[in-house]
């Protein structure tokens, strides 16, 4: 074998090879959270349904600003009141989506002005389970924000329901924007703000 000949399978054997290993170092396919709907659906009955009478509804769907924020997407029968089943029901879909991780733009203003340099965390529900994490982001001037998961490799938020906190440093933001917030929503492929993003306004 002459030396050309000899240059030609060796740089074919590395070609090769380089395409075997890139393969093997494609990473895999981001699946759901792993949440237990049955339990979770429970689980938000347990959390939310202060009068213990099957449903979430009222002033029990105002402390809940995460099922109040998905409600066009939870109530499936129409009574303005979400139900075990229905959060069960709505999970189940998540899943059925193969939805892993989704790329988010948030936006918030302050008194109708783009709040800039404010932190914005999506929390999830307790009832998820521990599998779901929180993700963040902070403004910029435009009072927009990319959330992603901390300290993850992969852009993006798990499908989910979440508390949604925001806080800025140096600034007295109102309680119920945070430690006691009144703000939710839901990350799904279907979610009302899908398309363009939740935005938050705060006054």
């Amino acid at each position: 074998m002459n030396d050309r000949l000899k240059t030609l399978v060796a740089l074919t054997l590395g070609v090769t090879l380089f395409l075997a290993v890139g393969c093997n170092r494609t990473p895999s396919r981001v699946h759901p959270p792993g949440i237990d709907a049955d339990a979770a659906g429970k689980a938000a009955m347990d959390q939310y349904d202060a009068n213990k009478d099957g449903k979430v509804a009222g002033e029990e769907l105002q402390k809940a600003p995460s099922l109040n924020a998905a409600i066009d997407n939870l109530d499936k029968d129409g009574d303005k009141a979400v139900s075990a089943e229905e959060v069960t029901e709505r999970i189940k879909a998540w899943q059925d989506s193969r939805l892993g991780r989704t790329s988010i733009m948030i936006a918030v203003t302050y008194r109708g002005q783009p709040l800039d340099g404010a932190k914005v965390v999506f929390e999830p529900e307790q009832f998820l389970g521990a599998e779901v994490q929180p993700a963040s982001g902070t403004t910029d001037p435009y009072g927009r924000a990319t959330l992603n998961i901390e300290n993850s490799k992969i852009p993006g938020i798990a499908p989910g329901l979440y508390k949604v906190k925001i806080t800025k440093d140096g600034m007295n933001i109102p309680a119920k924007y945070n430690t006691e917030t009144t703000l939710g929503a839901e990350v799904a492929r279907d979610a009302k703000d899908a398309e363009t993003g939740p935005t938050f306004n705060l006054n």
